[in-house]
């Protein structure tokens, strides 16, 4: 019966246990001890329990009650080892070893895994300990452990290097123990056999452990002797083992052979060793060698100190009488000595505080204070239960007190004991001044004894203390006492005290963080900012980890004003944790974002700040929702959403602050549900502090805010504005010396649901007696003088407030409303004033309604007012930039989105302006103001005529009641534009008959005139222009399209006569001298005086210098009429450039151009060549396929250049890439421009197969390679005529070099002549049939093909191409007579075509022609010696036209016999390098 009660109790302790109900198992485990009193369970069940009851003596005494009961079971020593593990008693620690060694016994046969385990845990107890013994025996067990299992050799290997790591550190201290030396050499042993390879890194280095490890040892010096020289034949570039041999030779004395031997080894491998030296020098005094014997001694102690080496140098010197020398020596070996003991016993004294029992020290030594002040020390730092223990460490340091009164440690430790034992803070301070009186340096009582003096508030027996410390301070210390010192500045507000004192702790100390967060907050204190920042930053940098710092940066910085960067600061601490004071400043920071950003109208990212800073303040709230402060600013971020538009005011709150389910998600609330919210926010404000009366004006606000809205949604405001007033009302009771209360209910009565302005004028006067300095009152009592008419009053009310306050926008936004309304001059100029001080919806729109009046006044352009308000300030550019922050915000006034459309379109913004007008008209289309709504149509179509939307705006015209001339003449274009060129002309009819004045019937008719023309209907169009040109008023736009109709029809008369007229009409400005100087030009080039185009260009440039469209047009013109003048041209167009931007563009392809006309590539000009003007001019304009144009032939020059000079072409195979991206960008360029696209497409590809031709059969010579590049080009333009031309002069080229023939059949002649005239307009074509003939003898139709060509460039009017015909005439005429053919046929064509060439233009080319004439005709006459020396000395002439008539002159010369004036030539030739000429005058000289 007895058995199952007690399995039933015992069943009922270990459920009790698994529930963890200790008593109740301990209650079971009593009823099993009264049954069976030896119960080994009940007993382990006892221990485990109060163990968990924290009652350990008792768990103690179970456990140790079931060990001996039976010892060999490991459930209770696995309890008595639990027990004595985590309880912090002394006595139980040292108990633990034995258990865990007991532990080890025991798992030995059952589980390897614990007991190794278990070895872990002692090993670690007995190296804290430095039980070395114990702990080798442990190492040693578990080695062979592990050597009975099967384990990996590493495994053995790395525990053998693991307990060979001990000599390292504590061999030292166990020279005594014999039996631990072994157990470590043992190791040695076993690891250097296990190790491998042999020799390798890890067997060298625990083989310099065991050497180590045996010098220790004085009776191992066979085996290190052994190990050394075993070392040394592994290792023999290893210094370490001679080392310790050498140290033992020395040591010993011993200098046989062998020690010599290992010295001369050692100072082999390390040259200058000191302890070779020592030994060398040892040796050498023994031999009686002294000199040499001080010298290696005197270089070995140079780089060691030894005793050994000291007396040995004193020996010798004192040998040879040095014996000043030798008392330094000795006293050098004392001073080390010494040294070395004092060091020795501080290593004792140290192990003695930690192993000696001080009890049994106290006792030998009863009148040793020392002792039992250690034995106080021991107790005190054993732990808190010590501590208190009033027999132990209390009880001993009154005792060492006694025993010795001067031993201030002891009254330091009495004092803590006071202060956080005994909490007896007399006594402690008592203590802690005993302490310091004894011993100054002991800084732990000085700060202990200040910081009880401070605490109890006796400051001036603090400051004592800290006064006599710094006044024997040295600069860099007492670090305690200043900064104590500097605390005390600190909390007392002498902040310039505390700061020099914080700055000389940290020079103590400068790594001390919370030294720099104190001096931080001195300079904070100081308001020295930018200092304070700087110690927070260098805080933070110290210790990361600290918020205080980081979060006084980020304040420092919201002070500053620098938002953006605190919010920052904050962000990094609230993403860290949940800390009040940094939500708190985030939200205010990111409200004032939030603010700065309404101010300039960007609506968007304010809500955007709004929305973060309520969700930082509300989680703000939720931590800290007794705050008032936090209510209020959640309520103020509510409340800055009134001034946006409703529109953008969408902000998302969460669901709990919107008064939702805290478990839904956030909600969107709109602007009115968003003030709401504001005013609960300030109504819970209201609940924790009803009696501040800042908290009533914001509520009064914020209901002002709310009436504002619902006025503008036409819902009943009066109850919010009733509410507003009273709530300022009770703001005004609780402070009626608040300025802006007073103001605030003035602005509320001035309501229109209230209109108590009489009420409202005594609140503004009462905010001005309590504050004269108030410029929002004055203004406001000056808006409410304006609104009751009384314009003086209001004045002087603007006028004062201007005075107290010149940046404040909106007095004069007042000033500027009273100047409008007596019609002042200067009402624009304070309209812009206000624009400049800040954005103010009526400011800005008052300034852009002026600005807009003025551009609609025409007729006072040229005026002084003009050009200064609108040109000098930049009125459309500023008016237009804040009438777009103004329509931002109010998105429902029709009159501000027609002025904006009206500046976007002076400002050539298309698609803004478009916009504008667009929601002008919706806007106005649900009002009933037709007259507005007209208007704003009529602006929508010219917009959608401006943008190309033709079809768009004739339906917008015809929904306007088309009676103004703007919306007729608008219509009549949008439909010429369309196509409709027949309601186009019906339009513009039914303008004319609206027109009322000369002026608008004259553009009327010229518009008719321009359709009329269209339609090819001349005469109508002449007919319409010359009645225009009868008005009274007639304009000079119908001159310039009389004008260029004569010349588009090749009427020069009429062309001129309207010329005439038109420059009748008086200096032009601005564009029309361009269009007036262009139509002249083309006057000129149509009456065929060609060398005057550029004349006059040049006279218009040189009139108006500052004209780059003049310098452009100089640009184009020079190369077509003026080629030899190309680099000027070149420098006309970088003067465009340079000029304007717009005409730049072009102009830098004219540059180009002329450029290439004068040859000029990168092997004469590396930086100002063709190529890198035209490469800038596709990168400026990439849709210009003339600049692509002009990049193509700029490759083919830079080829050209490079196979003239010999050297490989750099640019080859682009021809197709080119033409392709020519003729993409000629299909997209306008109708308009579509014929002249379309040309230049057909000149690139004739470039395309001159390159080809030139490259491939010019300078390579005519391969089959040559079709190739001809059928790429047919593939991008089929039957082209000019790629068909370039294909049958390749094949008569191959025909004239296959097998050396050079006569072509008829049939093929007729085939050449054909395809040329397939290709009227070129004249290359012709020139090279002209060529072609001449090779075929058949000089006549060359002549007619010459002639051919020259009437084309005549009808053309292409000058430069005349001038080339007619040379190429001459010089084929020229041949004949040059080799005597008889007739004057010839000379007579050679004397009318240079004659023609000089009538057009002056031609040195065609002056040669005319010498060499005379020459074959009169070669002895004097008039061929004077064409030749025109020709020779006047300069500016062509470097091959003066060689050519310099040889012909000489040979004039020599046949004259003239050595004087050969002479005058061949010097002449000799200046100029003209080499060909000299060896020419040899060969005369030498025939004759």
């Amino acid at each position: 019966m007895s058995n199952k009660e007690v399995k039933s109790a015992l069943k009922s302790a270990r459920e009790a246990i698994k529930n963890k109900e200790f008593k109740e198992a301990l209650k079971h485990c009593k009823t099993v001890l009264k049954i069976e009193k030896n119960n080994y369970n009940a007993w382990v069940f006892i221990g485990l329990s109060a163990s968990e009851l924290d009652q350990p003596d008792q768990s103690q005494a179970a456990y140790k009650k079931a060990v001996e009961l039976e010892p060999e079971q490991l459930l209770a020593w696995q309890g008595l080892a639990n027990l004595y593990d985590k309880t912090d008693q002394w006595d139980f620690k040292v108990e633990l070893p034995n258990v865990y060694q007991k532990l080890v016994e025991l798992y030995a046969s059952s589980d390897k895994n614990k007991c190794y385990e278990v070895i872990n845990k002692l090993t670690e107890i007995y190296e804290s300990d430095k039980e070395y013994l114990k702990l080798a025996r442990v190492w040693l067990q578990l080695i062979q452990l592990k050597e009975e299992e099967p384990v990996d050799k590493k495994e053995l290997v790395q525990l053998l290097q693991k307990m060979t790591q001990l000599p390292s550190d504590c061999l030292k201290e166990v020279e005594q123990d014999s039996e631990t030396q072994q157990h470590l050499i043992t190791a040695f042993e076993k690891a250097l056999v296990l190790i491998d390879p042999v020799p390798g890194e890890d067997h060298k280095k625990v083989s310099a452990d065991y050497v180590k490890c045996l010098s220790l040892l004085p009776q191992e010096e066979a085996r290190m002797t052994a190990a050394c020289q075993s070392m040394i034949s592994l290792y023999p570039n290893q210094s370490y083992p001679l080392e310790v041999l050498c140290h033992h030779y020395l040591k010993t004395g011993n200098f046989n052979e062998e020690a010599v031997s290992s010295f001369s080894r050692l100072m082999d491998l390390v040259p200058d060793s000191g302890l070779g030296h020592l030994c060398l020098g040892t040796k050498t005094l023994l031999e009686g060698r002294y000199k040499d014997a001080i010298d290696d001694l005197t270089q070995g102690l140079k780089k060691m100190s030894s005793t050994t080496g000291w007396y040995s140098l004193a020996e010798a010197q004192f040998k040879i009488y040095r014996y000043a020398d030798s008392a330094t020596s000795c006293s050098q070996g004392i001073f080390n000595c010494v040294h070395s003991r004092h060091h020795q016993y501080l290593i004792k004294k140290r192990v003695t505080k930690k192993g000696l029992n001080f009890l049994k020290a106290a006792s030998q030594s009863p009148d040793c204070g020392e002792y039992f002040f250690l034995l106080g020390q021991l107790y005190w730092d054993m732990g808190e239960e010590t501590r208190k223990d009033r027999s132990k460490a209390h009880t001993h340091l009154l005792k060492a007190a006694k025993l010795d009164p001067h031993l201030g440690c002891v009254f330091r430790y009495l004092g803590h004991y006071y202060r956080d034992i005994a909490k007896d803070y007399g006594r402690a301070q008592g203590c802690y001044k005993k302490a310091f009186q004894l011993d100054s340096e002991d800084v732990e009582s000085g700060a202990a004894s200040v910081d009880l003096s401070m605490g109890q508030g006796d400051m001036d027996a603090a400051l004592a203390i800290l006064q006599s410390v710094l006044e024997k301070a040295t600069p860099g210390s007492a670090k305690w006492a200043w900064m104590r010192r500097g605390l005390y500045y600190l909390k007392v507000g002498e902040n310039q005290q505390a700061i020099a004192d914080l700055q000389a702790a940290l020079r103590a100390d400068p790594e001390d963080w919370v030294c720099w967060e104190c001096l931080g907050e001195a300079y904070l204190n100081r308001r020295s900012f930018t200092a304070a920042l700087k110690a927070f930053g260098k805080a933070h940098q110290l210790q990361p980890c600290s918020i205080y710092s980081v979060y006084q940066a980020a304040a420092i910085k919201q002070t500053l004003g620098k938002f953006k960067e605190a919010v920052a600061e904050y962000l990094l601490i609230t993403a860290k944790q949940d800390y009040v004071p940094a939500l708190k400043g985030l939200g205010e920071c990111q409200l004032s974002l939030a603010k700065s950003l309404m101010q300039d109208c960007r609506d968007g990212g304010a809500i955007d700040l709004i929305q973060q800073a309520i969700q930082n303040l509300f989680r703000a709230v939720q931590l800290r929702p007794d705050l008032s402060c936090l209510w209020k600013l959640l309520g103020d971020a509510c409340t800055a959403v009134s001034t946006v538009s409703p529109n953008r005011a969408k902000v998302i709150v969460p669901a709990l602050l919107a008064g939702l389910d805290a478990n839904t998600e956030s909600q969107m609330l709109n602007q009115a549900q968003t003030l709401k919210v504001g005013e609960r926010c300030y109504a819970h404000a209201l609940k924790l502090m009803p009696e501040v009366a800042s908290r009533w004006y914001d509520l009064g606000l914020n209901y002002y805010h709310q009436a504002s809205l619902t006025q503008n949604d036409q819902n009943s405001p009066a109850m919010d504005i009733e509410k507003a007033q009273q709530c300022l009302k009770k703001a005004i009771m609780m402070d009626s010396s608040n300025h802006s209360y007073w103001n605030a209910l003035g602005v509320v009565s001035m309501n229109k649901d209230l209109e108590n302005y009489a009420l409202a004028q005594h609140c503004f006067i009462k905010s001005i007696q309590v504050e004269p300095n108030n410029v929002v009152a004055w203004t406001n009592l000056g808006s409410l003088y304006l609104k009751k008419e009384n314009i003086e009053l209001a004045h002087e009310a603007f006028k004062i407030a201007q005075s107290l306050e010149p940046l404040y926008v909106n007095c004069w936004i007042g000033q500027a409303l009273i100047a409008e309304r007596v019609g002042s001059y200067d009402t624009m100029d304070l309209f812009r004033h206000t624009t400049e001080l800040s954005t103010h919806m009526e400011g800005v729109k008052g300034y852009a309604f002026w600005v807009c009046s003025t551009l609609l006044d025409k007729s006072n352009r040229d005026s002084e007012l003009y050009r200064y308000n609108i040109v000098q300030m930049n009125a459309i550019s500023a008016a237009q930039v804040a009438l777009s922050k103004y329509t931002e915000r109010i998105q429902s006034d029709p009159d501000a989105f027609i002025m904006l459309g009206y500046l976007n379109e002076h400002l050539q913004l298309k698609r803004q302006a478009l916009q504008a007008y667009q929601r002008a008209v919706e806007l106005l289309q649900s009002t009933s103001s037709s007259e507005e709504l007209a208007f704003s149509l009529g602006s929508y179509g010219r917009a959608l005529c401006t943008s190309g939307q033709w079809e768009e705006a004739v339906h917008v015209y015809n929904s306007t009641p088309l009676q103004e001339l703007s919306d007729l003449v608008g219509l009549a274009l949008a439909y010429c534009k369309a196509g409709l060129i027949s309601d186009s002309i019906s339009a513009y009819e039914r303008a004319l008959a609206v027109a009322s004045s000369e002026k608008e019937k004259a553009y009327t008719l010229t518009a008719l005139a321009l359709l009329q023309h269209q339609q090819g209907n001349l005469d109508s169009a002449k007919t319409l222009l010359f009645k225009c040109s009868m008005l009274k008023e007639p304009i000079s736009e119908s001159l310039v399209c009389l004008c260029a109709l004569g010349l588009a029809n090749s009427d020069a008369t009429l062309a001129a006569a309207a010329l005439t007229e038109l420059l009748k009409q008086g200096s032009a400005s601005g564009s029309a001298i361009e269009q007036r100087c262009l139509l002249t030009c083309t006057l000129l080039a149509v009456q065929g005086n060609f060398s005057a185009v550029p004349r006059e260009v040049s006279r218009a440039v040189h009139s108006n210098p500052g004209n780059a469209s003049l310098w452009a047009l100089l640009s184009r013109v020079v190369p077509q009429y003026y080629p030899r003048k190309a680099n000027g041209a070149a420098v006309a167009g970088h003067v465009a450039c340079l000029s304007s931007m717009t005409q730049g563009k072009r102009a830098l392809l004219y540059s180009g151009v002329n450029q290439l006309a004068s040859g000029r590539h990168s092997g004469e000009d590396s930086q100002k060549n063709a190529l890198k003007t035209m490469q800038r001019a596709v990168l400026l304009c990439p849709d210009d396929p003339a600049t692509w144009a002009g990049l193509m032939a700029a490759c083919y020059t830079e080829n050209t250049s490079c196979y003239l000079s010999g050297s490989a072409p750099r640019r080859q195979a682009l021809q197709q890439t080119l033409m392709s991206v020519v003729s993409e960008k000629v299909r997209s360029v306008d109708e308009i421009e579509r014929p002249l696209a379309q040309a230049l497409e057909g000149w690139v590809l004739q470039q395309a197969v001159t390159e080809v031709l030139c490259t491939q059969v010019g300078y390579w010579g005519l391969t089959h390679t040559v079709f190739l590049p001809l059928s790429q080009v047919l593939n991008v333009s089929p039957e082209h005529a000019a790629v068909m031309l370039s294909l049958r002069q390749v094949q008569c080229q191959r025909l004239l070099m296959t097998d050396g023939g050079t006569v072509l059949p008829e049939p093929v002649l007729e085939q050449l002549s054909s395809a040329v005239m397939m290709n009227p307009t070129n004249l290359g074509a012709w020139h090279w049939l002209a060529e072609v003939y001449r090779s075929q003898g058949l000089l006549v139709q060359a002549v007619m093909a010459y002639r051919q060509s020259l009437q084309l460039a005549s009808q053309l009017g292409m000058h430069s191409c005349q001038v080339a015909s007619l040379l190429r005439l001459a010089l084929l005429a020229l041949g004949p007579c040059m080799v005597g053919v008889p007739g004057n046929d010839w000379k007579d064509l050679v004397l009318e075509a240079t004659t023609e060439v000089l009538k057009l233009d002056s031609s040195p080319v065609a002056l040669l022609f005319q010498a060499l004439l005379q020459f074959v005709t009169k070669m002895a006459a004097r008039e061929t010696r004077r064409l030749l020396e025109r020709l020779v000395y006047i300069q500016d002439i062509p470097a091959t036209v003066v060689q050519v008539a310099s040889w012909y002159l000489l040979r004039h010369l020599h046949a004259k016999n003239d050595e004087e004036l050969m002479k005058v030539l061949l010097q002449h030739a000799k200046m100029n390098g003209d080499q060909r000429l000299l060896e020419f005058h040899s060969v005369l000289n030498s025939s004759s």
